[in-house]
């Protein structure tokens, strides 16, 4: 099986990624971010490296996805399938211009398309992590990149909003595969172990559900 991982800056999912890859005994792709060469300067001047940051992104998440189809279960903590939407919000904000979301569109495309040919075409099931706005922000501070810090960057907090606002119409419309929608609010699956039984359960129902257990 594949899964893949869905949600907002600061939701959580690399941690709920590295948790189910335990509980399923699967190998976990994470996002690259620690290693990413782009990522701080993004923050520093998003007008002049948003579209490298994103072709960045889209090259290693393809890389992921191919190397994830190939295998016979892996968890991914976030795929191809979410890369436009931070483009096309950097494209709102006059970050990129409309040639380059034009060209990243048809990359992407193209991408999608080499994937018909994997053994898998699609995940099979998307998990999404949904928080709210000031759960985002306190997680974001307490996982302590500088980068991302508002008190460092003010103008990071109407960009998170953004982000933010974007998820729920992304996911309302997503339709590559099954999906299921955990509450990140109410359920703190990185500190308490029951809320993380209890997330496990309900990602391992819908996997018996669609035959994969």
């Amino acid at each position: 099986m594949l899964i893949v991982l869905a949600g907002t800056i600061g939701a959580g999912k690399s941690s709920l990624a590295a948790a189910l890859g335990e509980h399923l005994g699967t190998e976990v792709f994470y996002e690259a971010v620690d290693n990413n060469p782009v990522l701080d300067l993004y923050y520093q001047d998003p007008k002049k490296y948003a579209f490298l940051l994103q072709i960045f992104f889209l090259n290693k998440r393809f890389q992921s996805i191919k190397e994830a189809y190939k295998a016979d279960n892996n968890v991914l903590d976030r795929s191809i399938f979410e890369d436009e939407l931070f483009l096309t919000l950097n494209y709102k904000n006059g970050n990129v211009t409309k040639t380059e979301l034009d060209i990243y569109k048809e990359l992407l495309s193209n991408m999608l398309e080499e994937l018909e040919g994997m053994p898998k075409k699609s995940p099979d099931l998307l998990i999404y992590i949904d928080v709210s706005f000031e759960k985002m922000l306190e997680r974001i501070t307490k996982r302590g990149r500088s980068y991302e810090q508002i008190s460092d960057n003010p103008d990071l907090y109407e960009y998170y909003q953004q982000v933010h606002d974007e998820y729920p119409n992304w996911y309302d419309n997503y339709d590559a595969s099954p999906k299921i929608r955990i509450d990140g609010n109410k359920l703190d699956f990185v500190n308490n172990v029951e809320d993380l039984q209890y997330v496990f359960d309900l990602i391992d129902a819908q996997l018996e559900k669609l035959g994969l257990l």
